[in-house]
Formats: C-alpha cells, structure tokens, sequence
C-alpha cells in the first residue's frame, strides 16, 4: 500500500470516528477520561495509565493513598521517596500496582496509577478505582479551617 493510500484511510478513518458521540471516538486514539460518580474525572493515557491531579500537598496524597490501600487490602510492598516525586509498589491478589505522585506545587498533585497483570496485560479499571477511592479518602478528611487568632480548628 502507498503512503498516499495510507494517508486518505487514516482520513477516512478519523472522520469516521469523529461521528457522533465524542466518547465513541476516542478509543480511536487511546486516550480518554471517565466519569466516576458524576463528580470525580479520572484521566487515562494510552498506556492505561489512571492519573488524577488533585489540589493538595504530595505528603497528604501520599498518606491518602496509603491508607485507601488499607481499605481495599492491598499490600504494600514498596515505597520511595525523592525530592518531588513518591512512588509506592503494592500487590493485590495476581495484580502488582506501582503509584507515582509527583509535587507540582506545594499544595498541588498528580497521581498516577498502573496495575498489571502477569507481564502485559495492564488493568485499566483497578488503576481508576485506585484513583476513585484515593479522591474520596481526601474528601472525606476533616477540613482544617484557621482562626483569626492563627489557631487551627478542625470540623
């Protein structure tokens, strides 16, 4: 096949995708969020990669993250700390789950999540679940308000 014939079937092939629902056309290109709860926006890469930025410090992610994996039951075999960066090895059941957070700012995160299975398959829905319940371990943390006095109070 030509490069010119290759060329106009991915045209083809584009617009044919784009039809419709935006939703249906982004397998095409293998990226794409999902809506968890009709609140939380968990983003994937090609790669199955789960990523959520969250508007918190990289040491409350972290701890968030820890204690989700609590919850769930997966153990935790691994983790690191660099100068902006954490990551945490885990296992759970057959899958093994490697956690990046990276400090963008002090008092904002990135998360990402990759779950795989034997040695290529990689678990898109337990990445995002990882992720899901990351967000609602922050959201459910006592909010820290600061008096006017520079006092700390907890509701």
């Amino acid at each position: 096949m030509s490069g010119k014939k290759i060329g106009v079937a991915l045209v083809i092939l584009g617009a044919l995708g784009s039809q419709g629902c935006a939703v249906a056309a982004l397998p095409l290109f293998g990226l794409g969020q999902a809506v968890n709860g009709g609140t939380e926006v968990v983003s994937y890469t090609s790669e199955s990669i789960a990523y959520k930025t969250f508007a918190v410090s990289e040491t409350e992610v972290r701890a968030a993250t820890l204690r989700t994996f609590k919850r769930m039951a997966i153990d935790v075999t691994g983790k690191e700390r660099k100068e902006k960066v954490t990551e945490i090895d885990a296992e759970a059941g057959d899958r093994t789950v490697k956690v990046q957070i990276d400090r963008i700012t002090p008092r904002t995160s990135q998360m990402r999540v990759v779950v795989k299975k034997g040695w290529f398959l990689r678990d898109r829905v337990t990445a995002g679940e990882i992720v899901t319940q990351t967000a609602d371990t922050l959201g459910s943390k006592p909010a820290t308000a600061t008096t006017a006095g520079g006092r700390r109070t907890t509701s």
